[in-house]
């Protein structure tokens, strides 16, 4: 990655300070000293101020103890006796100062509070969505996001965010797939360990790093019909093979919490799950850290029938591992006396207490509990101009080109006309998404703002919504919606298109339309914007289309009608600058697709690395098909166009077989073979040809960002072990199978070059 402003490098060189770039997080999460501290606190705590450090609330309406009211009155004696170790939602340096001081310097024991937020994708400053940043395939810009965030989140108080979320996801109706990495296990482990560097840094003490949370544990993601909230039922390999690496990827990187899911996997909802949590989280992976129930979680066992009542709801979480309650009150209510009845093992408390006490000493709140609470150092970091540079260049890096016939991108910045239509076209909320953090009331740069940036005065503007937003506000829950019926905007659009060099436009989904319980049914693009677009290019046949949106959406007819497609997602506060940076041609875009798009909703859940079935191809009229819609994606995993063109060669393997201790170097040549500088995502895919269990078609074990000039040509190289072969086989272990495999290098999950090795 290329650092070409000087603001960005100084936040580019603060990530490399933090180790970032390091594959580990730095400092055990345990040590000898620290565990002597633990045990003198625990022999001096009671059993309610033990239940206490257990107990998570939210102050969601009422930042800070000022508020005088009865809400208020009742949490802060609670924190005086030391019978709350948590709260979310509580943000500022001088709020979480003036709570904090309720617990230190107010309670018996002085432990303090560990202040907890969602930042998913920035705090003050607005990131582009996690799927979004995904598509730039660049760890260290996923790091960097994470550790913008963690620096302003920090300055303002809080020590803890619930990110990232690493759960797979495969079905592009569940709302919540904005919020991770996509559908691959390999993608999806490598943004989860970047993001972990990117908030915890190296030292955890630090007063500009936060814990992390890798949620929600486990197959959060694989909610039956794409509905949040919705059973799940995978096997075990499923589970081992797809739905955990990501998990396990963080918990090796040093992430210092998990947050268990709303869900049940065959018939165990995770939060009651000893197998996920004892024995496989905290057993075979040897997690020191503490889980966090998600909301009310626990207490949602009783709506699950597997607890008759919040006293079994509490037995059964603390017996199965979760260490936290967040929101549902039953370890407040009920964990003192299932502990002093023997329904419940002391020691199971003891564990759970030890472990939140370990995650406070290691961010320092022992050694002083304000350290995060600096009124000076808050404002500095919100106001840091290179947050919002920085910003800029990781949304750049997140736009997708889909498509570009008769090279009408990249456009001209001199003379001429540009229409810019749509109903986003000038909205400054949508592109800051969902889970905005601290940045929900900041306008966003629109795409009209930024595209009026650009030209200057040497380029004509017009603009014309065509179609309008409705704004429905619900106070937390707000929403907007597309009107669906007023057409009274298409004539002024139509005439601004009809003399236009050129028109850009701007649909898709509103922020609200993706991310929790916004779960869709239908993932096509509303019919009022359909019938907008071919009305605009009836008159005008150069349109560039740019989608905003949350998840893969289904275009239809489109895909093959307009000659220009731009997947600019929700690109947060500096969208509009770099969606216009990609249009003009200021910067050559590389993004690659994290997820399928499908041709049809019907072919969802959708993803690259399936199995093969028993009827892979034409059998007659009898194999795996749908007799309306072909099997295919309309744009595979890894998929994404430049303003260039590039073109793989010479794949080459330095053997035909390996052993277990060998390592196989694959090299690929690179051509750039168009007129423009650009950056290729060259991806390495394996297949294991014969498996004790069915294997996919393909997976991804690799990927390298190579840049090439006009003609130049690189030979790069990819290191394949029995490592990156090894899965979770019928024997139940993690290990490499001997036998054949094919191996594919390409710009996409489909246009590949292949090559065959054995391993023995």
């Amino acid at each position: 990655m290329k650092i070409r402003n000087p603001l960005y490098r100084r936040l580019f060189l603060l990530l490399a300070a933090a180790g970032c770039a390091s594959p580990l997080f730095g400092g055990a999460l345990t040590n000898p000293e620290t565990e002597k501290r633990i045990d003198s606190l625990l022999e001096r705590m009671t059993l309610q101020e033990k239940v206490g450090q257990l107990v998570q609330y939210s102050d969601v309406f009422n930042t800070g103890p000022a508020a005088d009211n009865d809400r208020n009155r009742r949490r802060n004696e609670r924190i005086r006796t030391g019978q709350i170790g948590s709260l979310l939602n509580v943000t500022g340096a001088q709020a979480t100062r003036e709570t904090q001081k309720l617990a230190v310097e107010g309670s018996r024991l002085r432990i303090p509070l560990i202040f907890g937020l969602d930042v998913i994708h920035g705090y003050k400053t607005s990131f582009p969505i996690p799927l979004a940043e995904a598509a730039s395939f660049d760890m260290e810009t996923v790091a960097l996001s994470a550790r913008i965030a963690a620096i302003e989140a920090a300055a303002a108080g809080i020590h803890w965010t619930f990110a990232p979320m690493v759960d797979i996801a495969r079905d592009a109706r569940w709302g919540r797939i904005m919020e991770g990495a996509g559908e691959d296990p390999y993608l999806g482990a490598q943004v989860a360990a970047a993001r972990v560097r990117g908030f915890q840094g190296n030292d955890l003490a630090a007063v500009d790093t936060i814990a992390a949370c890798a949620k929600h544990y486990a197959a959060y993601g694989f909610a039956e019909g794409g509905r949040d909230y919705n059973t799940v039922d995978v096997s075990e390999h499923t589970l081992r093979n797809v739905v955990l690496p990501p998990f396990k990827a963080a918990s090796e990187a040093g992430v210092v919490t998990f947050m268990n899911a709303f869900n049940e996997i065959g018939g165990v909802p995770a939060t009651a799950s000893a197998f996920l949590q004892r024995t496989i989280l905290k057993g075979e992976w040897g997690f020191e850290g503490f889980i966090v129930s998600d909301w009310n979680s626990i207490g949602e066992l009783v709506q699950h029938g597997v607890a008759k009542d919040g006293r079994e709801a509490a037995r059964l979480a603390i017996t199965a591992g979760s260490d936290m309650d967040m929101e549902s009150s039953v370890y407040d209510r009920h964990l003192v006396e299932l502990a002093e009845s023997g329904a419940v093992d002391k020691r199971l408390i003891d564990d759970a207490v030890r472990r939140v006490l370990r995650v406070k000493f290691r961010l320092g709140l022992f050694d002083d509990p304000y350290r995060y609470s600096n009124d000076e150092r808050e404002r500095r970091a919100l106001a840091d101009p290179a947050h919002s540079e920085a910003a800029r260049e990781v949304a750049r890096q997140s736009i997708v080109l889909l498509r570009n016939e008769g090279g009408l991108l990249p456009l001209g910045k001199t003379g001429g006309i540009l229409a810019v239509i749509g109903p986003l076209a000038d909205d400054t909320d949508t592109p800051k998404g969902n889970w905005r953090g601290r940045a929900a009331t900041d306008p966003a740069v629109s795409l009209l703002e930024g595209i009026r940036a650009a030209v200057g005065s040497d380029v004509k503007v017009r603009h014309a919504a065509g179609a309008r937003l409705d704004v429905i506000d619900r106070g937390f829950f707000r929403q907007v919606r597309f009107d669906e019926e007023d057409r009274s905007g298409f004539p002024a659009a139509i005439e601004a298109a009809r003399d236009a060099d050129a028109v850009i436009l701007a649909i898709g989904e509103t922020a609200f339309q993706t991310g929790e319980a916004q779960s869709q049914v239908e993932i096509s693009l509303q019919p009022i914007h359909v019938d907008l677009l071919r009305e605009v290019h009836a008159v005008n046949r150069n349109v560039v289309l740019v989608l905003m949106n949350g998840r893969p959406l289904v275009i239809g007819e489109i895909a093959e009608t307009v000659p220009a497609i731009v997947e600019a997602w929700h690109l947060g506060a500096q969208a509009g600058h770099a969606i216009a940076d990609v249009l003009f041609g200021d910067y050559n875009p590389s993004g690659k697709l994290p997820v399928s798009f499908p041709r049809h909703v019907g072919q969802e859940p959708l993803y690259y690395n399936a199995k093969n079935t028993g009827r892979p191809g034409p059998q007659e009229s009898f194999y795996s098909y749908y007799t309306d819609c072909p099997n295919t994606p309309l744009y595979p995993f890894g998929f994404g166009l430049s303003y260039t063109t590039f073109e793989y060669s010479d794949l080459k393997l330095s053997r035909q077989e390996i052993g277990p201790d060998d390592e196989l170097r694959v090299t690929v040549t690179v051509a750039n073979t168009g007129q423009r500088t650009g950056v290729e995502v060259a991806q390495l895919y394996i297949r294991d040809l014969v498996g004790s269990v069915t294997r996919p078609v393909k997976e991804l074990k690799g990927f390298q960002k190579v840049e090439l000039a006009p003609g130049e040509a690189k030979a790069i190289a990819f290191t394949v072990t029995s490592k990156d072969l090894a899965f979770y086989t019928a024997a139940g272990r993690w290990e490499a199978e001997p036998g054949a495999f094919d191996v594919y290098v390409g710009g996409n999950s489909d246009d590949l070059q292949k090559a065959e090795f054995t391993l023995r």
